[in-house]
């Protein structure tokens, strides 16, 4: 077969594209080199929903930004992902400080950003009581807002794939030859996908990408940002997303709300040469408290439950490089798509759409599409007497796994049903292991589940995929070895 389109890469872009392009009449396919979608860069964002005024209009990004976030809503009510809107302050604590809060609310203004405010002290500490009361002033973005990025990711994918885009994982890219009216793609086990267009939205290795498809010659340069996890339980948990006054390459040390309930804070903006480099330190940790301290009151590093890292795809520019490739036919680069690359993607993947348009695709609406994914229970969030009902129709409705998030054993084989099999997948698609134990009560449980349910033995389960095997050594009469 040879596709339509082949997208390289299954993050926020590469989903997103896809979701976009399966309401039309094309043979697509998704190609992920890791074990699950989401796996790279899009699963340690911060899930924020940027509110359209830390860039100038005149870039890319700000234009995807602002029209990204407006398309929320909608995905949020066809998809169900957790979003919530629950605005954005920005908290100045100095004079200097509010010189430049008043620069972003200007700059926010001339993009077309709606119903900003700028703020008095009294003004912030009402709208946010866990403000340090030495809050100068601020401004108010009431559009901004929060999203779990993982779901996120897994709801475009799970669309696009009911409506007809074949999606590959575990498929690394290491030649592309285009042969005159179509590509040749060669993974790195042999395998072959032909087609005659070709999206490169593959993150932090966009670069090698288009160089291994004879593309342009550029260079992601990763910048590392280490967050932090607190617990539901934890004082500190403002009701809006509380920014600093950014810096030339950062947004700055935040805390967010996360739309499941615990609280953020973070990231650092470090450069790093290594794309694989996701360790965090105790030296960060300590920066990152004393920040957010001095911004929000209650915040403790006894409410801490974990930490991670994630690398943005920087490019000299710091814009999207967004657009036809100028060397390699039928090529569109989706490359440097760090933030607000989450909060623009919808955007992208309609933007990718045009471009593909205007290179010669031709798009024809379907006249049968699955608009919206069904409804997911949670058992977290059932009435009690919605779980009689579905403990009625199924008793792991009620069998809890995951007590410190209350997910239920029948939410765990519905992930693994839809092909999440590593422990990583299992974790983002419910929940299970994020709370505060952090799976140490569970995972055994959900390795079991699993096993059960994909029919891998247990010995081959991992935590991502890859070499990242669970089990090791000599249980009883069970001997995994390496």
């Amino acid at each position: 077969m040879i596709y339509d389109v082949a997208i390289i890469g299954a993050g926020v872009s590469g989903a997103a594209t896809a979701w976009q392009l399966s309401r039309y009449e094309l043979k697509t396919i998704l190609l992920e080199k890791a074990a699950d979608v989401g796996f790279g860069v899009s699963k340690a964002n911060s899930g924020i929903v940027h509110g359209g005024f830390h860039h100038p209009v005149s870039s890319l990004k700000a234009r995807l930004e602002i029209r990204g976030n407006l398309m929320f809503e909608k995905l949020h009510h066809e998809l169900g992902f957790p979003f919530k809107r629950c605005g954005i302050l920005v908290a100045a604590f100095s004079e200097e400080e509010m010189s430049q809060v008043r620069k972003l609310y200007n700059q926010g203004i001339a993009n077309g950003v709606t119903n900003l405010e700028m703020c008095s002290h009294e003004r912030m500490l009402a709208l946010e009581p866990k403000l340090n009361s030495e809050v100068v002033g601020g401004f108010y973005c009431p559009g901004g807002g929060t999203v779990e990025p993982y779901r996120y990711v897994f709801s475009l994918v799970e669309f696009a794939v009911r409506n007809g885009t074949e999606l590959l994982c575990n498929w690394h890219l290491t030649k592309g030859e285009y042969l005159g009216d179509h590509w040749r793609l060669t993974a790195a086990d042999g395998g072959i996908v032909e087609a005659r267009y070709v999206v490169n939205a593959a993150g932090l290795f966009a670069d090698e990408v288009s160089r291994s498809c004879g593309g342009e010659e550029f260079r992601i340069h990763p910048r590392k940002g280490e967050e932090y996890l607190l617990d539901r339980s934890s004082k500190g948990c403002p009701s809006h997303v509380i920014f600093p006054v950014p810096t030339k390459h950062s947004k700055g040390v935040l805390v967010i709300p996360t739309s499941e309930g615990t609280t953020m804070i973070g990231p650092t903006a470090d450069p790093v040469d290594d794309k694989l480099d996701t360790e965090t330190t105790s030296a960060h940790l300590r920066r990152i408290l004393d920040q957010v301290r001095s911004m929000v009151n209650g915040i403790s590093h006894r409410d801490l439950i974990t930490s991670f890292a994630g690398l943005r795809p920087v490019l000299d520019t710091e814009d999207f490089y967004i657009a036809p490739s100028q060397k390699a036919p039928a090529f569109i680069q989706v490359a440097g798509i760090q933030s607000p690359g989450l909060t623009a993607s919808p955007a992208i993947g309609e933007y990718v759409k045009d471009l593909l348009k205007g290179e010669g695709l031709r798009l024809m609406e379907k006249l049968h599409i699955e608009y919206e994914l069904s409804p997911r229970h949670e058992a977290r969030h059932e009435t009690i007497e919605n779980l009689d009902k579905l403990h009625d129709e199924d008793p792991a409705w009620t069998h809890i796994i995951c007590r410190c998030e209350k997910i239920s054993e029948a939410e765990i084989v519905e992930a693994v049903r839809k092909g999440h099999t590593t422990v990583d997948g299992v974790k983002f698609y419910t929940r299970a292991g994020m709370g505060r134990c952090q799976g140490g009560f569970c995972s055994a449980k959900i390795l079991k589940i699993i096993s059960r349910e994909s029919g891998i033995p247990m010995q081959e389960l991992t935590k991502r995929g890859g070499s990242s095997r669970i089990l090791y050594g000599t249980l009883g009469d069970l001997e995994v070895r390496l």
